[in-house]
Parts: C-alpha cells; sequence; structure tokens
C-alpha cells in the first residue's frame, strides 16, 4: 500500500492553520495523540515516581515506559537511557561527566557537520581542561564529511569524537560507522546526534557504532524531552555522576532533577505514532517502526527529488550541498537577498521556513554563506504533500521575478 499523507494529515490538527509547515528543525507539528496523552498524563500522574500512592506509580511506569519507547526507537536497551528536558541539555550534562577524560595531552574530534548543541559542551570542556580538538571539515561543493580524514584526525590520544548522524541544515549523513571504529580503535567513544536523523532514518545505535546517542523528541513531533542512550548500560556507573542524588544508579546518574512525567506520556505517544505511519505495519514496536519509517523514505525520497530539481531550474537559488547520502532537509540561498527577507516573504505567504544567519551555524560560516546573508532552511515531514512543496517554489518563482 503506498504511503497515505492524507491519513497522518489528518490525525495532526495544527495542520487547519492554513500554513504549509516546512520548518521540522524548529520541532515537527504534534499529533493529537501526543497532546492528549500529555493532558492525561498532567491530570493522573504525580510529581514524583516514588511513593505508594496511586499517581505516583503511574509516574513510575511513565517513566518506565519512555525509556523502553526511546530504546525501540534506536535498537537500544532500555536501561541505558537517560531522559532530560532536551539534547542539548543532556548532552552538555555528559560532557560534565566525561571531563576528567579530556585533560593535557588528550584529544577530542568535533564536526563542522554539527549543530551546536554537539559543539559546544565538548569546546567548554576542552578549553578547561587543556584537550586539543580537532575539526572535521565538510567539502565546499557537496558538504559532504569525507571519512577518510578520521584516519588522520583520530590519533592515540584522542578520547572522544562527537558527530551528527545527519545535518538538520543540509541534509548531509556522514559515514559515523567509520568515525567509530577508528576512534575505538584508540579506547575512545563515539557520541553521536541523531537528532537530525528521527525520523528519516531508521537509526540503529549498533550499526552506527555509537557509545552514546542524542535524541530530541520534538524532532518527530514529541513534546520536548531529550534522551540519551548508551549502547552499554553498565557504561552509566562507570563514568562520574552528575546527579543530585548520590545514590542514583544507571540512567539516573545523568539526570539533573525531576521528571516532567506528562511529557514522558507524549514521548511514548510519539514513538508509537511513528511506529503507526504505516497502517499495514505488524510486529514488535521496533519492527513496525522499521517499516513505517522505510514507508516514509519511499514517499520522501520522490517528493525531495522533485523539489531538488524545481529549485534547479530556478537561476536565482543556490542550494547548499549535494551530498550522496542524505536527509530531506536542505538550505537555500537566493542570489542578492537575505535570508530573512526570503523567510519574510514565505511567511507573508504561509510558508514556515528557517533564517540561518552570522553564527547561528558553524558550517554556513565557514561556507562564507553567512557573509553574504544567510540561508534559508526547509525540510520534509510525515505530512508534507506535493502541492506545498510546488507553493514553495511558486512563491520563490514570485520573489526573484523581475
Amino acid at each position: 500500500m503506498a504511503y497515505d499523507v492524507a491519513r497522518i494529515r489528518g490525525l495532526i490538527p495544527s495542520l487547519g492553520d492554513g500554513w504549509i509547515h516546512l520548518d521540522p528543525q524548529a520541532g515537527m507539528q504534534i499529533p493529537d495523540a501526543v497532546s492528549r496523552a500529555v493532558s492525561t498524563a498532567f491530570r493522573n500522574a504525580a510529581a514524583s515516581a516514588t511513593g505508594r500512592h496511586t499517581s505516583n506509580r503511574r509516574s513510575a511506569s511513565l517513566l518506565q515506559a519512555a525509556r523502553a519507547a526511546v530504546a525501540d526507537l534506536v535498537g537500544g536497551d532500555p536501561a541505558g537511557v537517560v531522559l532530560g528536558p532536551d539534547r542539548a541539555v543532556l548532552l552538555a550534562w555528559l560532557a560534565e561527566s566525561l571531563s576528567s577524560r579530556l585533560g593535557l595531552g588528550t584529544g577530542l574530534v568535533l564536526s563542522r557537520l554539527d549543530d551546536e548543541a554537539n559543539v559546544a559542551p565538548w569546546l567548554r570542556v576542552a578549553s578547561r581542561y587543556g584537550a586539543q580538538v580537532r575539526w572535521a571539515e565538510v567539502e565546499i561543493e557537496t558538504c559532504e564529511l569525507p571519512s577518510w580524514q578520521f584516519e588522520e584526525l583520530i590519533t592515540p590520544t584522542t578520547r572522544l569524537v562527537a558527530l551528527t548522524a545527519a545535518s538538520s541544515l543540509v541534509g548531509s549523513a556522514p559515514d559515523v560507522r567509520v568515525a567509530a571504529d577508528r576512534v575505538h580503535e584508540v579506547g575512545g567513544l563515539m557520541v553521536v546526534d541523531a537528532a537530525g536523523a528521527a525520523p528519516y532514518a531508521h537509526v540503529d545505535i549498533h550499526e552506527l557504532g555509537a557509545d552514546v546517542l542524542a535524541l530530541d523528541a520534538s524532532a518527530w513531533g514529541g513534546p520536548q524531552v531529550g534522551a540519551l542512550v548508551f549502547r552499554d548500560p553498565a557504561q552509566l556507573d562507570r563514568i562520574p555522576a552528575v546527579s543530585l542524588d548520590p545514590h542514583a544508579r544507571g540512567p539516573e546518574r545523568l539526570e539533573v532533577g525531576g521528571h516532567q512525567f506528562a511529557m514522558l506520556a507524549g514521548l511514548v505517544t510519539s514513538v508509537d505514532f511513528l511506529a503507526a505511519l504505516d497502517d499495514e505495519a505488524t510486529g514488535t514496536r521496533r519492527e513496525r517502526l522499521e517499516t513505517s519509517i522505510s514507508s516514509l523514505q519511499g514517499y520522501q525520497d520522490q517528493l525531495f527529488e522533485r523539489l531538488m530539481r524545481l529549485l534547479d531550474n530556478l537561476p536565482d537559488v543556490m542550494v547548499i550541498g549535494r551530498a550522496s547520502s542524505r536527509v530531506p532537509t536542505l538550505s537555500f540561498t537566493v542570489a542578492g537577498v537575505p535570508a530573512e527577507k526570503i523567510a519574510a516573504h514565505l511567511a507573508d505567504r504561509r510558508i514556515a521556513s528557517v533564517a540561518v544567519s552570522r553564527g547561528t551555524s558553524r558550517l554556513l560560516d565557514s561556507l562564507g554563506v553567512s557573509d553574504e546573508g544567510g540561508a534559508v532552511t526547509v525540510g520534509l515531514a510525515p505530512y508534507t504533500t506535493r502541492y506545498e512543496l510546488d507553493q514553495l517554489v511558486r512563491e520563490l518563482r514570485n520573489l526573484t521575478a523581475p
């Protein structure tokens, strides 16, 4: 059966606002089932998962269910799932915990392709303790991250590599496994930010070779909840804890403060929603996720190919990057028109996009795009239609018409 985008759109009430939502980087639109799950949990759960009251037990069950849902999404173990406000906060806590590994005489490798959430915490730790930072650079023409450079960047003193699974700006999906295998040879850790990859790809923590995987539920239509998934849950008890609880064990060692249990209920429902994108998917939730994401990919591949072809026919529009392995996200410029003006023009026509200007993207700054007024980022979502992409291209054509 073909991917039924009309059915999916009917499950997301906010799509009735008359806007074309091509800004998943700002958070995908939220399904009604997720909103209802959050609302119900706010009424029925307690602020604590400890205690004998029924509401406390509900909160404990929600926490357990949330760990299991995230584990199913990436093929991990629920015992290795750390939950928190968002991935940026969790990566900052992780960097603080691992800071003792990054002293003088050690090194870490970062990528120009990554969002700041997986760069800034590591730079702060390196600056504080004297670790040497090396950068993996992108190809200017394609925005690909060549895997051959990791052989030189990762040395016997390298303790950590932080790398994205897919860029949220240009869509490039680097070969994470090459870097992971290399850093493991020297005894280092691999931290992968998969926020830009889900739900576009079937994420598998073991196939990626990631020691820690970072996720953000808002990237696939969930609430503002982040997660770190440890491939080996036992590692959580081998790293310094940042928790306020001196007796914390397992994931709790990296969880500072309490949980928003209602948001965790929404997280579980959002993963279930992904698993049901293909209404013929059967089996375990992990199996249904694989089927549904594959169905979504087939649909989006056709849409994205069409979008690229239409943009290429606009003489004043330049798409940034042509990576061979990518997710359906791109950034573009319009000759002589600043990104903010492009985004404003689209917004006036009820088309939501993201303007990226100087200082907000290391990638675009390094490519010199910011010097020319920045770029506009758009991306596909499970509810994106061909009509919406045609409208985007039409408005860009109007913008550049003499």
